[in-house]
């Protein structure tokens, strides 16, 4: 049975700051977004190792760590995560242990060797480094994604849904939202981080805790562009559809085609473009 652990040690994901405005001789204070690293290990029996750091937003840390290694290959079945949990080295600081993450998998689960191969450094602005060939997919067994049973019109006005759920972003106006509704059109999990890999990393990895991988008829809305490893990510857990307040690659088209993924883009007042490669 997958176990997830608290991550009430994490650090606040809003600071202050000092602002001196050009117009004004007296300064003030402002909120921006926290960026901090934070360490991935992955755990296989006895054997230990560290995956990556990637700069993101404290909060929901369990999600992201799960929700990165579903979409990376590391697990083909849900159960074959036992535990997400935070770092308990005592020789560390809490701040020290509260930016490790540990993941723990079964020792027969998938061993991705691409990214084992390569120890890296994910920045909150870049996917997952080396993840650019559409061929990589089909190698890792991925299928296409279920039809949306959602027509165009219904799909388009899912962007209104973020609305108001941006909690932090409102405080800060500094960092992207994911947010995942369900086949009735019921928003479920909205989660933020500098990084929009690894906002949609939290919410998919909520809904591998929650048991609701893979993600059929289930829509995925965004608050910024929609790159490549936005789309494949989706495509991994299982996402039916993706809507997009800006505007899509040409490679997130071609993949999103590719899969079967409905891809929409400019979503604004309730109002959206769908993308396809142009021979289509």
């Amino acid at each position: 049975m997958m176990i997830m652990e608290s991550n009430e040690l994490a650090p606040s994901s809003i600071a202050k700051v000092r602002i001196q405005k050009s117009d004004s001789s007296m300064p003030t204070s402002d909120s921006v977004v926290v960026e901090e690293p934070l360490e991935i290990r992955l755990k296989r029996g006895e054997r230990e190792e560290q995956l990556g750091i990637t700069m993101r937003t404290p909060g929901a840390d369990l999600e992201l760590a799960a929700g990165f290694l579903w979409g990376e290959g590391f697990l083909k079945t849900p159960d074959e995560l036992i535990s997400v949990r935070l770092c308990a080295d005592k020789s560390l600081t809490l701040r020290q242990r509260a930016n490790i993450v540990i993941a723990e998998v079964a020792e027969n689960s998938h061993e991705s060797t691409r990214i084992l191969e390569r120890r890296f450094t994910i920045t909150s602005a870049c996917g997952v480094c080396g993840s650019t060939n559409i061929s990589d997919l089909h190698k890792r067994g991925v299928k296409k994604v279920s039809p949306s049973t959602h027509n165009l019109q219904a799909l388009a006005k899912m962007a209104t849904l973020l609305e108001g759920r941006q909690r932090i972003f409102d405080k800060t106006g500094g960092l992207h939202a994911a947010l995942l509704i369900n086949p009735i059109g019921e928003p479920m999990w909205i989660r933020e981080d500098v990084g929009r890999h690894n906002a949609l990393d939290k919410v998919i990895g909520a809904a591998l805790m929650d048991g609701k991988i893979p993600l059929a008829n289930w829509t995925l809305v965004v608050s910024g562009r929609i790159g490549y490893e936005l789309v494949q990510k989706s495509i991994c857990a299982g996402i039916s559809a993706i809507v997009g307040v800006s505007a899509p690659t040409s490679l997130a088209v071609d993949l999103a085609f590719e899969f079967g993924l409905t891809l929409l883009a400019f979503a604004r007042n309730g109002v959206a473009q769908q993308y396809l490669p142009s021979e289509q």
